[in-house]
């Protein structure tokens, strides 16, 4: 086999998703709405891949971080091809407003700036008053974006009859839905409604939808109190589905028995292929600074990726990959662009044989848990890292 590219791939099995999509939109309450969370380029997926999977799969709602990000993904997904809602979650900043009624985003707004922007931009698309809505983030806990309760009154007070903005969603962010014996949520909730208390007092006529619970919450304990809360207030709940929407189940700490185990499918598995094969012999140093030495003959696969393609660089000497089926352990560093396997074991590995990063061959798995415990972070950052110059390829 001769190596035309540089071979190093993630496949994204966008019919995953979208089934993924449909069973967790199964386990929400028949009321709710679930929006499908594609920030950070689809967590790392390909955001032109899954923006599109996921509206086939039902998605009336899109969540991404910035403007910029969410008038990239309306190029994917056109108002003229259907109803896309698409929520920039990271506020408006200056200069963004045009873009987002140019684009007919749905921004989050917690302070006086963002309604500025806002306002100009709509008087000056000769918007007509309350036609252009807007989700209110609160802060109940989190101390990370949000307005905080003593905040509230001055916010809402902009919100005349003669402004263009109107206020569609009350939201806030569950930091500890992982924990299901954690008291955070209630705290949250209890502020949250609050919050609730106070806005739709004065601004209950077009508020539709209460905006609290990310996949770990659907999957926990916070699912209920959620929609109790909405119902409380007549008002929709929804929620954000993030890493479950990609095939991977937050964990939640203690396990739930009762909590809901849907079978999801990973959507993406990352590959490369054997670039070079050679035998050394016992005493031989493998990598930088020789973290490495054989203490009997080797058989060793060259592989064409590294941390600058997203493989932790934490993984060297104890992490291994599948070729032929089989786990061939890493030896040496991580290097920026290679990385060598020892396949003393697996005598039939030849030139170009396919090597899977993360993901199925066979009958093994290497998870995105695998690599996160291995590497000590989350399967979050795991996903984001592979890095851009890795092609995505939809299956």
């Amino acid at each position: 086999m001769s190596l035309t590219t540089r071979p190093s791939w993630v496949e994204i099995n966008t019919r995953a998703l979208e089934d993924n999509y449909r069973q967790l939109r199964s386990l929400a309450p028949a009321q709710a709405e679930c929006m499908a969370i594609i920030k950070a380029n689809a967590y790392g997926h390909s955001l032109a891949l899954c923006a599109p999977a996921a509206v086939r799969a039902g998605a009336q709602w899109l969540g991404v971080t910035s403007v910029e990000e969410a008038a990239e993904t309306r190029g994917y997904c056109p108002t003229a091809h259907g109803n896309t809602r698409i929520l920039a979650i990271g506020g408006v900043l200056p200069a963004h407003g045009v873009t987002v009624i140019e684009n007919n985003l749905t921004p989050v707004i917690w302070t006086a700036q963002h309604i500025d922007e806002l306002e100009a931009a709509a008087h000056v698309a000769n918007l007509k008053p309350q036609s252009f809505a807007v989700h209110l983030e609160i802060d109940t806990g989190m101390s990370r974006q949000g307005a905080d309760l003593e905040a509230i009154p001055a916010i809402l007070a902009r919100f005349t009859p003669d402004s263009p903005l109107f206020i569609e969603a009350v939201m806030t962010h569950l930091y500890a839905s992982d924990e299901s014996n954690s008291v955070k949520s209630a705290g949250q909730l209890h502020k949250l409604h609050e919050a609730l208390r106070i806005v739709t007092a004065t601004h209950a006529t077009q508020l539709k939808y209460l905006s609290a619970g990310a996949s770990a919450a659907l999957l926990g304990n916070d699912a209920h109190p959620i929609v109790t809360l909405a119902e409380e207030f007549h008002l929709q709940p929804m929620f954000r589905l993030g890493l479950a929407l990609y095939g991977v189940e937050p964990r939640i700490t203690p396990p739930i028995d009762s909590a809901p185990h849907p079978h999801l499918e990973p959507a993406l598995t990352w590959k490369t292929r054997v670039a070079d094969l050679r035998t050394i012999p016992a005493g031989t140093e493998i990598g930088y600074n020789g973290t490495f030495t054989a203490t009997e003959p080797m058989k060793l696969a060259l592989l064409p990726i590294g941390y600058a393609d997203g493989l932790s660089r934490k993984l060297g000497n104890h992490f291994s990959l599948l070729v032929r089926g089989q786990r061939a352990p890493l030896v040496g560093r991580v290097s920026m662009d290679q990385v060598v396997l020892d396949v003393t074991e697996i005598p039939a590995v030849e030139f170009g044989d396919e090597v899977v990063i993360l993901g199925k061959q066979g009958e093994e798995t290497i998870s995105a848990y695998d690599h996160a415990d291995a590497a000590g972070t989350i399967p979050w950052e795991i996903f984001t890292s592979i890095a851009p110059r890795v092609e995505r390829i939809a299956i």
